[in-house]
């Protein structure tokens, strides 16, 4: 399938032709037979590393994390009316942190005590994809695949419960936290790549949208406890193998479904699903995380890895001119994301390492991309300028803050899980442009490391209707080895 985007069309045209082509590849995968594992061929001689992780989370900052507003302070300067916008790289000035020349953005103060146990990657880079849309950004981060495929791409979350199975019998081994997929802009974008594609429903998301509302998904509706719940069970999955959609469907995404209804019977049915409660934390933890849905997230993320689940993402919620997507207000916006990111992410850290878990747990933060005052994209791009409005200085409070999407520098974060401590990797230029100038980590090497922390080689791959399909883009990411401990 080819598909290319005019960067002169408007973004809903460009949206709609991304959609429909998903929408059709999304088709595709129902009717797709069992992928079959490429180890089987002796000609590949693929084989996993040791893990030095057992569960990861992946802290979503949707819409565009600014790098240079977070973990990668440059120059400050502070709003004033006739500051030149071509002066402005960052709006926070830069605090210090547990590791000694370590510095990260005011706002920011809990995480910095924390980032003794953190490698932080300065030098994430993205490709110029044309047209510098967020869902085909959050696509490719999330399944390694620029869109459109031929083929519904499993989500990383997937390939983890695919390749590694359930930590446990009961937890499921891919959740995803505070997302979400109907009713909000670009829904239909999100869940193209919010779904395990061929691997079948089994390795899909549960998706808990709200944190405070997550014991509520498992909990047998009403007073059907007992035999008529298992007798309800037992009539639910006829119906699902008589559904006139069976046509539609292989034998392996209909057994696939039928093991999914399995598994949320077993789950609904166990003591485990405490831990989607969390109005069972005691009050002191639960107050600290209780600042935002996001905080509630990451509280959630952390007692579902701690009774068992394999890969939690908690996100910030991803609409449209909102939270990181920041194209007006951008200073403004961030002194309230901060707030909501601070104090939950550091507690999670401290929760995991109290408890004996980080060592054994991967947490990563990451985004799509940064931002930046004046470049859309990296120098030299013709993707469309998408900021709201065009100025050459501050007039208005509303101009401080960078509205543009930058792809030549991100920040990642990475906790525990075999990861240095107190280690910084790569570097971005000083001035503008604030392009990555030391040690380029791409997303397939930045998942082909996460993937080797997991215990998943880089190179595996299934065979899906007769084309091999990689974890990483044709099997090609490599580790960055310098990150591990």
């Amino acid at each position: 399938m080819h598909f290319e985007t005019d960067p002169t069309a408007p973004k809903s045209i460009v949206r709609r032709d991304f959609l429909r082509h998903m929408t059709a590849a999304s088709a595709a995968a129902l009717a797709a037979s069992a992928p079959r594992d490429l180890r089987g061929d002796e000609k590949l001689h693929v084989t996993h590393p040791t893990a030095t992780a057992d569960s990861c989370i992946l802290i979503w900052m949707g819409g565009g994390m600014a790098a240079p507003d977070t973990f990668d302070p440059k120059r400050y300067e502070p709003f004033r009316v006739g500051l030149p916008v071509k002066d402005m790289l960052s709006t926070f000035p830069a605090i210090d942190t547990a590791v000694s020349g370590l510095k990260i953005c005011e706002g920011l103060e809990h995480i910095a005590q924390v980032m003794d146990r953190a490698t932080l990657i300065r030098s994430a880079v993205q490709p110029d994809l044309g047209s510098i849309l967020h869902s085909r950004h959050q696509y490719h981060w999330h399944t390694g695949y620029v869109p459109p495929q031929t083929v519904a791409c499993p989500h990383i979350g997937s390939w983890m419960a695919k390749v590694l199975g359930p930590r446990s019998p009961v937890m499921p081994a891919f959740i995803n936290i505070g997302q979400r997929l109907e009713g909000v802009g670009e829904s239909e974008e999100l869940k193209a790549f919010t779904t395990a594609g061929f691997f079948g429903t089994e390795f899909g998301p549960m998706n808990l949208p709200f944190p405070e509302e997550a014991a509520q998904s498992v909990r047998p509706p009403g007073t059907m406890t007992g035999d008529r719940f298992a007798n309800r069970n037992k009539l639910f999955r006829r119906l699902v193998d008589q559904s006139p959609q069976r046509e539609f469907l292989s034998d392996y995404q209909q057994e696939s479904m039928l093991r999914s209804l399995d598994n949320a019977y077993r789950l609904l049915s166990s003591k485990d699903r405490e831990a989607f409660d969390i109005s069972l934390e005691p009050e002191e933890s639960r107050r600290i995380y209780d600042n935002s849905r996001f905080g509630r997230g990451c509280l959630l993320a952390r007692r579902l890895v701690e009774t068992g689940a394999r890969f939690v993402e908690v996100r910030t919620e991803y609409v449209p001119f909102l939270d990181w997507d920041t194209h007006a207000n951008g200073h403004d916006t961030l002194v309230r994301m901060h707030s909501e990111m601070d104090q939950p992410i550091a507690q999670l850290i401290r929760d995991l390492e109290v408890r004996g878990m980080l060592a054994r747990t991967l947490v990563v933060i990451a985004s799509e991309f940064s931002r930046d005052a004046l470049i859309e994209g990296v120098p030299g791009s013709n993707a469309a300028d998408q900021a709201t409005e065009n100025v050459e200085a501050m007039a208005e409070m509303k101009h401080y803050g960078l509205h543009r999407h930058f792809t030549g520098g991100t920040s990642v974060v990475m906790f525990g899980g075999g990861m240095k401590k107190g280690f910084v990797y790569g570097k971005t230029a000083d001035e503008r442009p604030l392009i990555a100038v030391e040690n380029p980590v791409s997303i397939s090497d930045l998942h082909a490391t996460i993937m080797t922390a997991m215990g998943i080689s880089p190179q595996a791959g299934f065979d899906i209707e007769g084309r091999p399909f990689y974890v990483t883009q044709d099997g090609k990411g490599q580790a960055v080895k310098e990150l591990f401990a």
